[in-house]
């Protein structure tokens, strides 16, 4: 919380950090470009040598306008400079071009976001997400999912599974550390945490809870890796209470799931998980909680994510601040027994039992 406690700019620093938010679909849109279209993976390749206006068009199939307003852009953003006339990838240029977890980033920002983002007002006013229309006719995103364009979908799917799956080996030792022998997966999504204990523990019977077209894709893929013997499927939707969880486990686990869901959904969940336990059974919650973040820019990364939350996935939810979440979990009668910050990409491991 440190981040956002004092003012830190001048206030000619803060004139450009505004006008920069100004321009930046315009910004976002021309680093695509400079990217998809090859003009950052020319410059890239010519090291500190750098390239030439002349020598980028030779690289590209691009006319001398189109390459010469890209670059000019790429100047402003930060994303190159210009010595002698050639024009150099900056830190900011390498990190845009070759780091993963910025790829992934943009390009769900673009698929996934972009355009319902100019919705967003509209979707804090309804409490709805309003930008959905733009993917498609849904309520909400996650039936969607299995129905997206493919190269849609993907830009969904490496976004989700990037930051949680970084923490499932830390995690594992830790929610098999008691043997249990009945785990639930709520929200397991194409089934890769089911699939992982499957993997872990050659003993371990999963149930998967989740949506039908989730299901369908799981349940294909415990096939295909020969566990479908130790892997049930418990199809519903979780937010009508008027259906009983499945119970009997000894543990839940829960990974980036409950961000999907308001406050008081996330209480109804959470009493009904408390319900399927057994006597010593144990609630796993892994959760990205942007107060929780070693860096300022994990939190930022985190607060965005929320607006996607609120004009595309739901309307309702967000990343929490610890504040809130765990005000939800003393509300459902849980009590957290044990806290671990430090999984994978400063995702927080709660684990909780019944009080």
């Amino acid at each position: 919380m440190e981040f956002f406690t004092k003012e830190t700019k001048t206030a000619l620093q803060a004139q450009e950090a505004a006008l920069r938010l100004a321009f930046a679909p315009i910004a976002f849109q021309a680093t695509r470009a400079l990217r998809d279209m090859g003009i950052l993976q020319a410059i890239s390749d010519a090291g500190q040598t750098g390239l030439t206006i002349e020598e980028v068009i030779e690289k590209v199939s691009l006319s001398r306008y189109a390459v010469r307003v890209l670059l000019e852009a790429g100047l402003g953003i930060e994303l190159l400079i210009i010595k002698d006339q050639k024009y150099i990838l900056t830190k900011t240029g390498y990190f845009i071009l070759h780091d993963k977890l910025t790829r992934i980033n943009m390009d769900f920002s673009q698929d996934i976001c972009y355009l319902g983002m100019n919705h967003l007002q509209e979707s804090l006013r309804e409490g709805k997400p309003a930008g959905l229309k733009e993917l498609g006719p849904w309520d909400t995103i996650y039936p969607g999912l299995p129905l997206l364009p493919p190269e849609i979908g993907k830009s969904w799917f490496d976004f989700d599974h990037y930051y949680s799956d970084l923490a499932f080996p830390q995690a594992l030792p830790i929610v098999f550390a008691n043997k249990p022998r009945r785990l639930l997966d709520i929200g397991g999504n194409t089934g890769k945490w089911t699939l992982a204990c499957t993997a872990y523990d050659k003993d371990v019977q999963v149930t998967m809870f989740d949506l039908p077209g989730e299901i369908a894709i799981a349940a294909q893929r415990a096939k295909d890796a020969g566990v479908a013997d130790r892997v049930a499927f418990h199809e519903a939707n979780i937010l009508d209470e008027s259906l009983p969880f499945p119970s009997g486990f000894d543990a839940i686990w829960m990974s980036q799931f409950l961000d999907c869901f308001s406050e008081e959904q996330i209480v109804s969940i959470l009493k009904r998980c408390g319900d399927a336990l057994t006597d010593q059974g144990t609630i796993y919650i892994l959760e990205p909680f942007w107060n929780r973040q070693r860096f300022k820019a994990a939190a930022f990364s985190l607060q965005q994510t929320s607006l996607y939350f609120t004009a595309m996935a739901n309307g309702n939810s967000q990343m929490y601040h610890t504040d809130d979440f765990f005000k939800c979990i003393e509300d459902a009668g849980l009590q957290i027994i044990e806290e671990n910050n430090e999984m994978g990409l400063s995702y927080t491991l709660l684990k909780c039992k019944r009080k």
